[in-house]
């Protein structure tokens, strides 16, 4: 899912406070630092691993062990925490860390291929490849455009799993399953569904699908700036990133 103009809102401003993760892997507390950078892995690592494939041209197994051995060897060294916000967005000091790492490790006859990398959290590698195998990447789009294309690739689907749970919650399954088939999977090639057709689905009006949408798409937007709260480590950043992704100008 791409970033939509559907999604976006001049209107409303940005969570009043947050939490971010990119800060709190420098936390004096080894708990809050391994949690912190716990969940920038689960942000990150899909957007490594096919870019990876893409750029370095890995064997997906390779592509794997070098994924898990990345963040294993931040984990261990504190790259994280070395992160200056003045000097760049997190998403590019990730990747040019990334790039050092790859090239490294290149240079290193075999390390590539170690086999069985240390293993930090149950990664979907096989889902990753099946979606890679999907995808047609212009020949115009340079690789830094690529790892920001997969990285608000890996923050939607973030955000939609977290509306998902709570839409189910509140008893909205029926409004996430309009959201889900209007504007997550529209048929490629044909024709969206109307309006109309969705209300006759769902033996609701043509009224209630106008206002549920609406609302649906006001906490899908919550869910993706809360998502960039976590990520980014200044509220310029934070800005930066919102206004770029969805379109929404800050007050």
């Amino acid at each position: 899912m791409q970033s939509d103009t559907r999604f976006e809102n001049t209107g409303r401003s940005f969570p009043a406070t947050r939490h971010s993760v990119v800060r709190a892997v420098a936390d004096a507390d080894p708990g809050v630092r391994r949690a912190a950078f716990d969940a920038l892995i689960a942000s990150y690592w899909k957007p490594v691993y096919k870019y990876l494939r893409v750029k370095w041209r890995l064997a997906a197994e390779d592509a794997e062990d070098v994924t898990q051995e990345f963040f294993a060897r931040a984990l261990e060294k504190g790259t994280f925490a070395g992160y200056d916000p003045d000097r760049a967005r997190f998403r590019t000091f990730l990747r040019t860390c990334l790039d050092r790492f790859a090239a490294n490790e290149r240079k290193a006859a075999g390390r590539l291929k170690r086999g069985g990398g240390a293993a930090l959290l149950s990664l979907d590698f096989p889902g990753a490849e099946g979606e890679l195998a999907h995808q047609e990447i212009p020949d115009s789009l340079s690789m830094d455009e690529y790892f920001h294309r997969e990285w608000v690739r890996s923050l939607f689907a973030r955000a939609v799993e977290a509306l998902q749970a709570e839409c189910s919650n509140a008893g909205k399954e029926v409004q996430f399953r309009l959201f889900e088939r209007y504007d997550l999977d529209p048929p490629a090639g044909e024709e969206r569904v109307t309006y109309a057709e969705l209300a006759r689905e769902h033996g609701v009006t043509a009224v209630q699908v106008t206002n549920w949408l609406a609302a649906v798409r006001r906490d899908f937007r919550r869910q993706v700036l809360a998502a960039l709260a976590e990520l980014t480590g200044s509220e310029e950043e934070f800005r930066a990133e919102a206004r770029q992704i969805l379109g929404i100008v800050p007050p």
